[in-house]
């Protein structure tokens, strides 16, 4: 964070200075919520859990070189105290980000956000210096803590945010005001708490809403190829560039295909030029964030071999999407274990599909263990029925569906397909997975793990690579 003196802070905050001998004493460190994480000059921010109050660390904190605590109360050393400590540090970080006058592009999307924010920080990072939300940290919390990592130094803030009713991307805009945005997609993760994909457009689109006008530089760059987020255009005052495989699309991608690994790759076109790309990374979903990220680079004057070159460089910043790792058996796993989704599913599978294709001639097996997809409502059944449906339709050799109701729709859409003897199973958990896989795969077999983050699935991905084959306790 840009240094900052206690007074400083408490006038951005509106908060009152408790205990603090020198109101000139600068933060110089990071902003943290965990006190393990405090460095000499940190600001530590104290909330209130349901499990742990972080005013009860205030002490430890500042014994470990914080300059101070955000409070809501005094806690006997140096502090700052407001009445929301969630409110405070969303203020802090506007203000910082004000100061510096750095170019903030603001991302959401049913389905790729944190996949494409990580493509879009590996190219402009080759631009020039950029900060980006680290994993998932994408709610009220996360994104001012990174946007006051940011320094005089940085030129591009990259920022994920999620969304889970209407609101949430107008406060999370109103803490970082973005000059370029990105819509990716409307789909149907947390179909059922936003109760419809309409009311889901309604939440995404608060993103072209903030952004200033044309004349102001404001840039909203959208998705050609979903309809829901191409009408977005009519709600925003910005000027709009599409991306997709659309003709009508800005930045395009052509001759779409997957090689032999499963890795997409495609010719990119902008205004600029074209060039051909190959990423790194597994499955065509990856098409459409690759070309977003190409959008949101052209925007910022990257020429286009730049942009392609970046793109077949990057590689996953985040754990357990697509990670892809083979055994020294020959087994190859893919951990796509974070979260799920239908659309996510149905990308996953596909790359699963076109992973085996490539080791049919060795006699591979796919393995596609997969748990339950959360939130999707009234949904659900006939969400799990289709995606196991998909997988006897892409000729995955063996579906494993991992856990209670949700789980026995996934089997019994595969075998209502035509899943029958054991190309389909349904097991009670994640070690009953292990144990299965432990005794039926052999070289060269693909196994994709997948499903939505409160399953754990990633632990069956996790056994089987250590070589223990049990499953560690969450």
């Amino acid at each position: 964070m840009i240094a900052l003196s206690l007074a400083e802070i408490a006038e951005i905050v509106g908060g009152q200075a408790h205990d603090i001998p020198d109101p000139g004493a600068r933060i110089t460190g990071p902003v943290v919520i965990d006190s393990r994480e405090v460095k000499p000059g940190s600001l530590f921010a104290a909330f209130a859990g349901e499990r742990v109050d972080g005013h009860d660390y205030a002490e430890r904190a500042v014994a470990a070189g914080a300059a101070a605590v955000l409070a809501v109360r005094p806690v006997g050393v140096p502090a700052i105290v407001v009445d929301d400590v969630q409110g405070a540090l969303g203020a802090l970080a506007r203000a910082v980000v004000e100061r510096l006058g750095t170019d903030v592009v603001a991302l959401t999307g049913s389905a790729g956000k944190t996949s494409t924010k990580d493509l879009i920080a590996q190219v402009l990072g080759r631009h020039a210096p950029t900060v980006w939300t680290p994993g998932s940290l994408n709610n009220e919390i996360g994104l001012p803590l990174t946007a006051l990592t940011a320094t005089e130094e940085t030129r591009h803030l990259v920022l994920e945010m999620g969304a889970r009713g209407i609101g949430h991307i107008r406060y999370l805009t109103g803490l970082t005001p973005p000059r370029i945005g990105l819509v990716l997609n409307v789909g149907s993760a947390h179909i059922g708490e936003f109760g419809g994909r309409e009311q889901i457009a309604e939440a995404k689109g608060e993103m072209v809403e903030s952004l200033p006008s044309a004349e102001d530089g404001g840039v909203a760059v959208l998705n050609a190829d979903d309809p829901l987020v191409r009408a977005m255009a009519s709600r925003t005052k910005a000027r709009v560039t599409l991306f997709g495989e659309a003709d009508e699309a800005t930045v395009r991608g052509e001759n779409v295909r997957l090689t032999e690994t499963g890795r997409p790759a495609f010719t990119l076109h902008t205004p600029t030029g074209c060039s051909d790309v190959t990423l790194r990374l597994y499955g065509e979903h990856h098409v459409s964030n690759a070309l977003a990220a190409a959008a949101v680079a052209h925007e910022l004057g990257m020429p286009v071999q730049e942009i392609a070159t970046a793109l077949s460089e990057a590689g996953s910043l985040s754990r357990w999407r697509m990670e892809v790792t083979e055994r020294p058996d020959g087994v190859t796993i893919v951990n796509d274990a974070y979260n799920a989704n239908p659309e996510s599913m149905r990308a996953a599978l596909r790359a699963l599909a076109a992973m085996g294709r490539a080791r049919e001639a060795q006699g591979a097996r796919t393995w596609a263990v997969l748990g339950r997809m959360a939130e999707l409502g009234d949904a659900s059944l006939a969400e799990h029925d289709a995606v196991g449906r998909l997988a006897v339709r892409l000729n995955v050799s063996k579906l494993v569906a991992v856990g209670d109701r949700e789980a026995s729709w996934l089997q019994l859409g595969a075998y209502n397909e035509g899943s029958w003897g054991e190309e389909s199973v349904h097991v009670s958990d994640a070690q009953a997975a292990v144990d299965l896989l432990r005794r039926e795969l052999r070289p060269g077999d693909v196994v994709l793990v997948k499903a939505s983050r409160s399953v754990g699935l990633e632990q069956v991905a996790l056994a089987l690579l250590d070589g223990e084959g049990e499953v560690s306790g969450r």
